[in-house]
């Protein structure tokens, strides 16, 4: 949004960046801004770790202090995330508008703190930003289209099919995939010949036995078809993995000789290997998207997904954290040959909301 806003939008849009600290390890958060291109944040509140309520209430009451302190005109939002809640309820609160990017995604799983988020998010946002069809009948299913809300002034609520913001990132930056560190020749990878492997979600890392299911497919994966896997580790994985995992399974993947335990991959090292993976494994939803836009077949190890269309395309398959449904689930993937549709957009998303925010600001 900020490439977009630099070239065409900066004599009608001012940003002004907050970074919350939600994510405070150099490897997840900091290498972002800069191989990104990303402007330096004007605030940032380094709220660090913490439970949910802890973590989303400081966020909550210093997002507050900077409304405060400033005029807005609407407040931006990404996805899922506890940044994006507390971002909402402070924004609303305040009576400044929120655009919400990503918006109308359902897993239709509760349980999920992202779900809640996203939830609370789409209901308070004055523009929502959906980057699928189904996104839009999940939000028409809940009333939206029905529903004439009002907010400060008598403004309504639009709501968009714009196309995933995602989808334009991976377009710009595949093109630059190799220009810095190659992360391919680091791990001795070639194009094509391993499997790329994520596992991060609490409910797969903080369960011995889900975790342990999944870990025994890869090793399964691994011992009797050859297969080289890579797993660039989440920092919470890593911290698990010895913890949640029988010192036998533990020692069997640190012995694995075609498992890769890699360190956190930047943004750059992640679209490279997923560009030249042969198959993807993962419970994150921005990766099993990335996947698909570099036409890579998606084991899904999660028991459900927001993104739909990648199942019903054939391209994806859900396998939860079942070792006999994952190893499945690679077997079939391998022999996918269905095609990969533009399903998320025309890569030009972020001028098109830019186009809607100006539009709303000067209604």
């Amino acid at each position: 949004m900020s490439r977009a806003i630099r070239k065409s939008f900066s004599d009608q849009i001012a940003e002004k960046i907050l970074h919350t600290g939600q994510h405070y390890d150099a490897n997840m958060s900091d290498v972002f801004f800069s191989e990104m291109d990303i402007p330096n944040p004007d605030y940032n509140l380094h709220v660090g770790s913490g439970s949910h309520g802890v973590q989303t209430a400081k966020m909550i009451e210093g997002i507050e202090a900077v409304l405060l302190n400033e005029h807005f005109d609407g407040v931006v939002l990404y996805g899922d995330t506890n940044s994006t809640l507390a971002g909402a309820v402070a924004a609303s609160k305040l009576n400044v508008p929120v655009f919400h990017i990503e918006a109308g995604l359902r897993s239709f799983n509760m349980t999920m703190p992202e779900e809640i988020n996203r939830i609370v998010c789409d209901h308070i946002s004055s523009l929502l930003f959906v980057p699928t069809k189904t996104g839009i009948a999940n939000l028409k299913n809940e009333g939206f289209e029905n529903v004439k809300c009002h907010f400060l002034n008598g403004r309504g609520r639009s709501v968009y099919l714009s196309g995933d913001i995602m989808y334009d990132n991976s377009l710009y930056y595949a093109s630059l995939v190799g220009s810095k560190d190659d992360v391919l020749r680091r791990y001795a990878l070639s194009p094509n010949n391993y499997v790329l492997a994520t596992i991060h979600r609490n409910n797969n890392t903080d369960s011995s036995e889900r975790l342990s299911s999944i870990i025994s497919a890869l090793l399964e994966i691994a011992g009797s078809f050859k297969e080289r896997i890579i797993i660039p580790l989440h920092p919470r994985t890593s911290k698990l993995l010895q913890k949640m995992l029988s010192h036998g399974l533990f020692d069997a993947l640190l012995g694995c000789e075609y498992i890769t335990l890699a360190a956190p991959a930047s943004y750059l090292e992640m679209v490279e290997l997923e560009k030249n993976a042969k198959l993807v494994m993962t419970d994150s939803g921005g990766v099993q998207k990335e996947a698909y836009y570099f036409k890579k077949p998606c084991v899904i190890l999660r028991p459900e997904t927001e993104w739909v269309e990648i199942v019903e395309q054939g391209v994806g398959v859900l396998a939860d954290a079942d070792e006999k449904r994952i190893v499945e689930g690679y077997r079939k993937m391998l022999s996918t040959d269905a095609d990969y549709p533009a399903i998320f957009g025309d890569g030009h998303s972020a001028d098109f909301m830019l186009r809607k925010m100006v539009e709303y600001m000067d209604s």
